[in-house]
């Protein structure tokens, strides 16, 4: 069995305000994501939302069902996978469909779509597939999505170092899902703050994955109420959670890029609660 497990139980605001820094890491920080041969998850309660990462090498890798977690006969009997690449080529199998996905493209799987495997096709130079899952309640058509079906908003400006290029990959404007969204925005040179003004989601969580850092470099991701922000340092290739209650942003020491995953009550990209700097404590 390739999979590894980890399970996040959802954690209030009141409890998180008293948490030292490694008590906020063990809740909220994804560390062990990328590792090579195997595929890994972490199963939060928030939303029943699930993140991960499958890294083939020689040999592909199956999506299996999480016995405890689940209790399913098949992982996507009840749920949604998004898939985004951010390796080298690779080729994800789904009930016998191959669907190539190059860097940065993305692969929507509905519910009850069976049989996915997951390959590289050159071990040296391995995909990296990231990995986000929601329960579902319909099953729609699987998608791929690559540049030219994303839509790209630009945003940010130079003057507040926060010029930025998001790319709306698994969205309802793009393909259909039941709650599941997903996206990559990368930061323009010169540019370091992901997310400003900060917002929330009341009505949904956020997984932000971070990616393409040197490796001296780390990204301040900001979380926690708008008047009680805590503070996490985040390397290559890590995540955090971030629950309903909790803002998030981050700043980081150079570039790098990021992908949003989000799962809720509704398919509104736009419904966020923002708040401005003085507004943060």
């Amino acid at each position: 069995m390739n999979n590894k497990i980890d399970c996040r139980y959802a954690i209030g605001k009141k409890e998180a305000n008293a948490y030292n820094t490694n008590e906020l890491r063990e809740a909220f920080l994804a560390e062990s994501l990328m590792t090579p041969g195997k595929v890994v998850w972490i199963y939060t309660h928030y939303e029943r939302f699930m993140l991960g990462s499958a890294v083939p090498t020689t040999t592909p890798l199956t999506l299996e069902t999480i016995e405890d977690q689940l209790k399913m006969p098949f992982f996507t009997a009840r749920r949604e996978v998004g898939v985004i690449n951010i390796g080298g080529p690779g080729t994800i199998e789904v009930a016998g469909v191959s669907y190539d996905l190059g860097n940065e493209e993305a692969l929507y799987i509905g519910k009850g779509n069976d049989n996915v495997v997951f390959s590289s096709k050159d071990a040296n130079n391995p995909a990296k597939y990231y990995l986000n899952s929601a329960p579902a309640h319909h099953s729609y058509p699987c998608k791929k999505i690559g540049e030219l079906e994303a839509n790209v908003l630009n945003l940010g400006s130079q003057s507040t170092s926060n010029e930025r290029d998001i790319k709306q990959l698994i969205i309802n404007s793009v393909v259909d899902t039941c709650q599941l969204q997903m996206g990559l925005t990368r930061l323009k040179n010169g540019s370091v703050w992901n997310t400003m003004p900060a917002h929330q989601h009341d009505r949904r969580n956020e997984v932000y994955f971070y990616f393409d850092l040197g490796d001296d470099n780390r990204v301040c991701h900001f979380m926690g109420e708008p008047h009680e922000t805590r503070h996490l340092f985040v390397a290559n290739e890590q995540a955090v959670i971030s629950p309903p209650w909790s803002i998030h942003c981050g700043v980081g020491i150079g570039s790098y890029a990021f992908i949003w995953g989000m799962a809720g009550e509704n398919l509104d990209y736009d419904d966020m609660d923002k708040f401005p700097p003085s507004a943060l404590r």
